[in-house]
């Protein structure tokens, strides 16, 4: 039995904007609902997401409906400015990682899988990883000119589905569990739909008209493995010395 939170923080950070909403904001929705506090980041403004814009002019529209999604979540928002494309498993980059972590002060980090279909999930879940290890590391500097307080323990750490459930190879990847999102799904689709810039880059990019319906699709899919309408799957870092008790289950489980 996990040991039960008082005021639980939660913090879903990952590589672009629209990247929480597609894999966990139902999860975090029902969340909100029992009371914790949110957080969601992502690395990058999504500075490279257009063919019409540049990006600066793509970054800020893109921080707009991050901000309009976590809204209606009643979350906060923060950017950590790196990159599309961009995002190196450096010291520096671990320094900006476990600031961010710091300053949130979270109980629970959900973030990227470590085997995605780019590299900017890829070097993201590997960051996190790292960053979480870090921020309880009291000799651990991270050079801000006001840094926030070291972490009394390293959060408990879960990956979000690959995108289609899949690794390289097409293969399905595994996962520990799926939460039942059926109740905030709604909202989840809304939350997506602030995303309004991508639907068009998506489109000419990867071929994909179907921004909404996608998500639906693979939603529905994930929750008929565990005979809900909608679901979203995850899976536990449990190496030495990250916390094994599964705190994310047992908070949703709590009346």
């Amino acid at each position: 039995m996990a040991q039960s939170l008082e005021n639980p923080r939660i913090l879903a950070i990952h590589a672009h904007p629209d990247d929480v909403e597609i894999q966990c904001a139902g999860t975090l929705a029902l969340l909100k609902r029992k009371g914790c506090t949110i957080v969601i980041a992502t690395m990058t403004p999504g500075d490279k997401g257009s063919a019409e814009l540049g990006p600066d002019e793509i970054a800020a529209v893109r921080r707009a409906e991050a901000r309009k999604a976590a809204d209606m979540l009643g979350a906060e928002y923060i950017c950590l400015e790196f990159r599309d494309l961009s995002i190196d498993i450096v010291h520096e980059s671990r320094q900006r990682v476990t600031e961010a972590i710091r300053k949130a002060r979270p109980d629970i980090v959900i973030t990227a899988p470590p085997i995605d279909y780019m590299s900017d999930h890829e070097s993201t879940s590997r960051l996190v990883r790292d960053s979480c290890f870090n921020c309880a590391v009291p000799n651990y500097a991270t050079h801000q000119w006001d840094p926030a307080p070291v972490m009394e323990k390293i959060p408990a750490l879960y990956y979000v589905d690959p995108i289609e459930g899949v690794d390289w190879y097409g293969e399905p990847v595994p996962y520990d569990f799926i939460v039942d999102i059926s109740d905030t799904f709604e909202l989840k689709l809304e939350m997506l739909a602030c995303h309004e810039s991508q639907r068009e880059w998506l489109r000419r990019q990867h071929g994909m008209d179907e921004y909404l319906d996608s998500c639906r699709r693979w939603s529905r899919s994930r929750g008929s493995e565990v005979g809900t309408e909608y679901g979203e799957g995850f899976r536990q870092h449990k190496g030495h010395p990250y916390p094994h008790d599964n705190v994310l289950l047992e908070l949703l489980r709590t009346s």
